[in-house]
């Protein structure tokens, strides 16, 4: 029997002693629910494979699952994992929340009104849930639906019954969102997409952590992170966060379920991130 265990069952093993091995087929059954590989590509020589190997062993020892999204335009490198997985946004969705405002005002022609400035920085800036309702309940799933829609964010499932921190994001999506927050398009006016920098760029300083750690100095760091409790899945933990500077010009979106604690979710999300901060800089 033990020969049935065939080149694919090692490769899957990966870094595994020889001595797991030895226990034969009973190792290797589990084959199709091994942790899928991250993925990266990059222009930088080099680059690609540090980054998949450093990411790699960033998350080798943390519990749950974990999503990563990766995409620097300076050196056209991208890095993936679980890419279309789905997960509880909690509060990331946010600034989905953000776009589809000043998606939907620049659609009419008109600027944002006081009222929903201030219900989009307490959003924002300090998470604020109560102004997050508010704003959702004012667009309704049908303009959510649109900018999704012209945000080609076709993974995205909006929250029902007015749960929006059950709408269903992925790594895939939160990249595209990112990718149209920090370069000309023709979804989101510059103006938009300078508000929700700045506004992203004035989280308080307790919701900082995630995405930006180990971001160097003098990179400009702006982070949205998102936290929810369930009896299933335990904590989901997210991070998504825009970073320009050092010659780079990055987005990285890291989604985490199945934590034990909101700070270990954290922990995780640290791990990853300081990591690519390193490697994109060195």
């Amino acid at each position: 029997m033990t020969h049935g265990i065939s080149r694919r069952a090692k490769v899957v093993a990966g870094g595994l002693t020889a001595g797991v091995l030895i226990s034969g087929v009973a190792a290797a059954a589990p084959a199709s629910a091994a942790t899928p590989a991250v993925s990266c590509t990059s222009s930088k020589a080099g680059l690609a494979a540090k980054l998949k190997k450093d990411i790699t062993a960033a998350l080798a020892t943390r519990k749950g699952t974990v999503a990563v999204g990766l995409y620097d335009r300076t050196t056209n490198t991208t890095c993936t994992l679980r890419a279309s997985s789905a997960y509880d946004s909690a509060s990331v969705v946010k600034v989905t929340v953000l776009a589809t405002l000043l998606w939907d005002a620049k659609k009419h022609n008109r600027y944002l009104t006081s009222t929903e400035t201030s219900l989009a920085t307490a959003m924002i800036t300090k998470s604020d849930n109560t102004a997050t309702s508010k704003l959702w309940k004012q667009l309704g799933l049908t303009k959510i639906k649109g900018f999704l829609a012209a945000a080609k964010m076709t993974q995205t499932k909006p929250g029902a019954n007015g749960y929006w921190g059950l709408t269903q994001i992925t790594v895939t999506d939160e990249q595209k969102l990112l990718k149209l927050v920090t370069a000309a398009n023709t979804v989101l006016s510059d103006n938009s997409r300078a508000y929700i920098q700045k506004l992203m760029g004035q989280v308080v300083s307790s919701q900082r952590w995630g995405t930006p750690y180990g971001a160097p100095a003098g990179v400009s760091v702006h982070v949205k992170n998102g936290w929810l409790q369930r009896a299933t899945l335990g904590w989901r933990v997210h991070s998504v966060g825009t970073f320009k500077g050092g010659g780079h010009d990055y987005t990285i979106t890291v989604l985490t379920h199945g934590n034990s604690t909101m700070s270990y979710g954290i922990t995780t999300i640290q791990g990853v991130a300081k990591v690519i901060h390193k490697d994109l800089m060195s």
